[in-house]
């Protein structure tokens, strides 16, 4: 069986609409960082969230983009729990049906940005996990 879409072309586009936390937290250092939106609901915001990051769930993302990211071409970049939530990337695709050319998912989630041993804020206040060695170099 033949198709017209190659594996190449797959993997660029997995790569062209997905990051993950640390070329998220590159971006993030860099001159230019994207918006980061987190698609969770407030308990889960509450309970711990990236630095930074922008509360929009899901159920408001489609009215209240206009907020954060009045131009289309903006770089966006939404997350949910993790690999068990498939919230991001309904977040993703609202975004994309909006007309957001420049939204990627990030893969793995707040899970796998705090297990990396990224910062992360609560409404207790910041931390930051010990790197989980299963996810990054921990030396």
């Amino acid at each position: 069986m033949t198709t017209s879409f190659s594996a190449a072309a797959f993997f660029a586009a997995k790569l062209a609409y997905e990051t993950d936390p640390s070329d998220l937290a590159a971006a993030r250092a860099s001159g230019t960082p994207p918006i980061v939106i987190d698609t969770r609901s407030l308990a889960s915001w509450s309970q711990g969230r990236i630095p930074g990051a922008i509360h929009i769930p899901n159920a408001e993302l489609e009215t209240r983009i206009q907020e954060v990211a009045s131009d289309v071409s903006a770089a966006i970049v939404v997350y949910c729990w993790g690999p068990g939530c498939n919230g991001s990337t309904r977040g993703a695709l609202i975004l994309a049906n909006l007309g957001y050319t420049n939204v990627k998912e990030l893969i793995g989630g707040f899970e796998y940005w705090s297990r990396e041993g990224l910062a992360t804020v609560s409404d207790a206040g910041r931390g930051r996990l010990t790197t989980d060695p299963l996810t990054a170099p921990t030396k």
